[in-house]
């Protein structure tokens, strides 16, 4: 390809504080719709802002995980725009002042880190939700006033994969911060991505496209992977590439044309009268910085160093709060020699488990002590690895019973006695006389085969390795 992909991305992110983030009405999702809203954030004449604490105290402690730098002075400033949504045609943002400049994040892109500027972290208030109908649009101002966080990337991703990654990687770090649901179904997180494309070594940027409208990760990376076609096939025919806004239509898997792109110039910045610049002393950002937790690559790290998993085990055992914190409870309870056994599980049979309940690992209400004994029992073969994983963790999790009951109930103690299973397998080894002259002539499945027949008539209870040596003993020897 002759061109290179500059991408920026624009996240925005709702705190999850209980109140807006300029006036005392509640930010609770799912109520009525224009229950909660008040003077204030409607726009009223007379009304005066007053800046939420906790809302401040979350921008902050985000800031500081992403590296920036936090503004000694910062001030609110009035974004103008007219817009159905927006009932005070103007949104208290951050312009020229805003609460923090020049951070980072790192990315891993093959095991190999990519590190990404953030030009700004700010803090503003989000406008309202539109609703369309057929023959009418109808607005819902309990968002409108909702703090809302945007931070903005440097143009410096170069593919959807990078993106996706990005997007990723601070969606995790905000969850570990507890700031935010992150739920964009809920409109808690959402992304707005711009896009150019130019001459590879060339220095200037190309004409830039920004897409809207994307409610996930997958969305974001194919809209940027149809737009590269887009302005690739354009700027191939000698034509040129328009500065606008374009919507994602996912049915169709194409962006489609919303307006021509706003300049700075447009909105008419000028300082919120209504709130005074702010100072935010050194005292304050030490203190949020005691609040930040362990993040996901640390927490990822260590589990490496404590637990000695490998960096695919680790990293998906860091990738949710919830999720790292149930793995870690699990690692403490669980003895010295199978760690990698917890993962195992972990990652796989309550992985698979949680998806088919629809929920998260910790979710299942399987006691991190209660899961460890399962495993231990299944390591000891006290129980197939089969019957613990379909049968034993199944009833924990529909019952709440502890693994050693669900066994004794239900007769699953693994047969590993040899005298108790040479009976069952001169039984097969008669039943199955081709199979067996298949395995004799160099037919390597056949064995896997008679092994399922001996499993079968013990009803699951023989242990496999068991019997499969007994198995090559007799048939070597027969």
């Amino acid at each position: 390809m002759q061109y290179e992909v500059v991408i920026g991305l624009e996240v925005h992110v709702q705190l999850k504080t209980k109140t807006k983030a300029f006036c005392g009405c509640s930010t609770e999702f799912g109520k009525e719709p224009n229950s909660q809203a008040c003077p204030v954030c409607l726009g009223f004449p007379g009304s005066l802002p007053v800046l939420n604490k906790v809302a401040l105290d979350y921008a902050l402690r985000v800031a500081l995980a992403l590296n920036c730098q936090v503004q000694e002075c910062a001030k609110f400033d009035r974004k103008n725009y007219f817009y159905p949504d927006l009932p005070k045609n103007y949104q208290i943002s951050q312009y020229d002042l805003p609460l923090s400049r020049n951070g980072f994040l790192d990315i891993y892109i093959e095991g190999k880190a990519r590190h990404i500027d953030i030009r700004r972290v700010h803090l503003e208030e989000d406008a309202g939700k539109l609703i369309h109908r057929d023959e009418a649009s109808l607005v819902d101002f309990n968002r409108t006033g909702i703090p809302l966080l945007e931070i903005v990337s440097e143009p410096q991703l170069n593919s959807s994969q990078e993106a996706y990654e990005y997007l990723t990687t601070l969606k995790n770090i905000i969850e570990y911060l507890d700031v935010s649901d992150c739920d964009m179904e809920k409109g808690s997180l959402r992304c707005d991505a711009n896009i150019s494309l130019k001459k590879k070594g060339a220095q200037e940027l190309g004409i830039k496209t920004e897409l809207k409208n994307m409610n996930s990760f997958k969305a974001v990376k194919d809209a940027l992977e149809f737009e590269i076609e887009r302005q690739t096939e354009l700027l191939g025919a000698g034509e040129p590439i328009i500065q606008e806004t374009r919507l994602w239509d996912e049915k169709e898997a194409r962006t489609v044309s919303m307006r021509t792109k706003e300049e700075a110039q447009d909105y008419r910045y000028f300082p919120e009268p209504d709130l005074t610049p702010f100072i935010i002393s050194q005292d304050k950002i030490e203190e949020i910085k005691k609040a930040i937790p362990e993040l996901p690559r640390e927490k990822m790290l260590r589990f490496m160093r404590d637990y000695g998993l490998s960096e695919y085990d680790a990293k998906i055992l860091s990738s949710s709060k919830k999720y790292a914190e149930y793995a870690e409870e699990c690692m403490k309870a669980s003895n010295n020699k199978n760690k990698k056994s917890i993962a195992n599980w972990l990652i796989g049979p309550l992985a698979s488990a949680a998806s088919g309940h629809h929920c998260a690992v910790p979710d299942l209400k399987i006691l991190p002590s209660e899961l460890v004994k399962l495993v231990e029992m299944v390591d000891l073969e006290v129980v197939s690895n089969l019957a613990g994983k379909t049968v034993v963790l199944t009833e924990m999790i529909n019952t709440g019973k502890d693994p050693e009951t669900i066994i004794k109930e239900k007769n699953l103690i693994q047969i590993s006695d040899t005298s108790a299973l040479d009976n069952i397998v001169d039984e097969v080894i008669k039943e199955n006389a081709k199979s067996v002259n298949n395995y004799k002539t160099g037919r390597g499945n056949a064995l896997m085969f008679l092994v399922g027949q001996v499993m079968k008539k013990s009803q699951g209870k023989a242990n496999p390795k068991v019997v499969q040596e007994i198995l090559k003993r007799r048939l070597t020897d027969a």
